[in-house]
């Protein structure tokens, strides 16, 4: 049997965290770590080395801008997918997470249903 698809998750509103650890796991993914602050969130990526780590923009200690690039700058974690989460949702915040790097951007608010759908996309075909 393949194991599942391991995701972290870093949102500082804990009730944002928990619905995306619904969705993460409606998904068909493993929650390995569910974090509230841009250092926690990078140190637990490069312990747990998740396939896909889904981050608030808007995070104390580090942004989910700062953490994803130094995600990407990390030859450890610079794999894995990024999914940044946030209620800005022009055109230049879209911009500039793809710019540091995200995989996808999904606007708050979202629905279970949306993350779900983003999830399965980002690790569709990742290896066990």
């Amino acid at each position: 049997m393949d194991a599942p698809v391991r995701v972290l998750v870093a949102d500082d509103e804990e009730d944002i965290r928990l619905l995306v650890c619904l969705a993460v796991r409606k998904a068909g993914c493993t929650v390995v770590a569910a974090v509230a602050d841009g250092a926690q969130a990078l140190r637990s990526a490069r312990a747990e080395q998740p396939d896909l780590v889904v981050l608030d923009v808007s995070m104390p200690e580090a942004t989910g801008l700062e953490v994803c690039s130094q995600l990407r700058a990390d030859p450890a974690t610079a794999g894995c997918r990024v999914l940044l989460l946030s209620a800005g949702a022009s055109p230049d915040d879209i911009a500039r997470g793809l710019a540091a790097g995200a995989d996808a951007y999904l606007p708050k608010p979202f629905t279970v249903a949306g993350l779900v759908d983003e999830v399965r996309r980002l690790t569709a075909g990742t290896p066990a």
